[in-house]
């Protein structure tokens, strides 16, 4: 646990000594403020995309860990959310959301991928697969559904760009069935500026649990026309799932600390890229039909990240009415 420790991101360590201080000076907070932390580890293992859409789990074993914030002073089953950051791992964007989902009484995991595999700059993120770090979400979700003070039956999860890999692609009954533990399921899948450019084997076959993306129409890194075409899909198979699109909201549009537009030049993209599984375990650049890998032609540098506050409260709200929908919260 302590070689664990010293490699937690600075967001682990603020958390918990915001806790820390919190606990000494209680009587000037009030009750809905209040929660504990929790930093938990994660036995997973790491696969290539190869190996995770055949089905081959003979990885390299890694541990990770996560923040689990439990609000309030009681001994009652919550309800829980993990938050699954994209690039850049944890900040204070994550901490902000944690905050205000523990105020309508959820618990939240917030799980890093990153730190506990020394991956500390977005170029060396990007080597780690975005469906690796679904192994490492399904691992969470097993680790809380036996934790005692979480309902195993509501655990949602909810990502953030290159986490919504893991977030909504979870629903495909197919990964599920790979990965998952036994029959415990995520209760709904939600994604902010979500990754949709690729298409996998049976991906409209779902858990049947909603699924909802939240996405600004002018974001230049994650593109939301593929969105639209997943959504789309989906629908026609019976899904229940539902786009929210905002007219001028940049990547990022929850990150308060960016109050102007902001330029990330070498910040990866694949906007351009559309990529399909062709046979099981391949996958291919849908235009050029060529196998895709992290150095085809259509992968780019540089997309704007920006806070829109009209699209973040609108989320914000959406959010917390599909959890208390999905919880059977007052």
């Amino acid at each position: 646990m302590n070689a664990i420790a010293g490699r937690l991101s600075p967001f682990t360590r603020s958390m918990l000594t915001a806790v820390a201080i919190l606990g000494l000076t209680l009587s000037g907070v009030r009750a809905e403020e209040f929660y504990r932390v929790q930093v938990l580890t994660v036995p997973t293992v790491t696969l290539t995309i190869e190996q995770f859409l055949t089905g081959d789990k003979n990885g390299k074993p890694n541990v990770v860990a996560g923040e689990l914030r439990l609000p309030g002073i009681g001994t009652e089953k919550l309800p829980a959310v993990i938050l699954v950051p994209g690039l850049g791992g944890a900040n204070s964007s994550h901490d902000r959301w944690a905050r205000e989902l523990s105020r309508i009484g959820v618990a939240v995991f917030v799980l890093d991928s990153f730190a506990a595999r020394s991956m500390f700059s977005m170029s060396d993120q990007v080597q780690l697969p975005a469906l690796a770090i679904m192994i490492d979400a399904y691992r969470a979700l097993a680790l809380l559904a036996e934790h005692p003070r979480i309902d195993p039956a509501r655990i949602a999860i909810m990502g953030f760009s290159y986490g919504t890999v893991a977030a909504v692609y979870s629903s495909s009954e197919r990964f599920r069935k790979m990965y998952g533990p036994g029959t415990t399921q995520f209760a709904a899948h939600i994604g902010l500026y979500s990754l949709c450019n690729v298409t996998y084997h049976e991906d409209a076959i779902t858990t049947g649990k909603p699924i909802r993306l939240f996405h600004g129409i002018v974001d230049d890194a994650n593109s939301i026309v593929p969105c639209r075409s997943y959504v789309e899909r989906l629908k026609k198979a019976g899904a229940d799932v539902a786009l929210k699109e905002f007219p001028d909201a940049e990547h990022s549009y929850d990150m308060v600390e960016f109050p102007n537009p902001t330029k990330l030049a070498q910040a990866p993209t694949g906007r351009n890229c559309w990529v399909e599984e062709a046979a099981v375990g391949q996958r291919v650049n849908t235009k050029t039909g060529k196998p895709f890998d992290t150095r085809d032609p259509c992968l780019e540098k540089g997309f704007t990240i920006g806070y829109n506050a009209a699209a973040y409260e609108a989320t914000l709200q959406a959010v917390k009415q599909i959890l208390r929908e999905t919880f059977g919260l007052k």
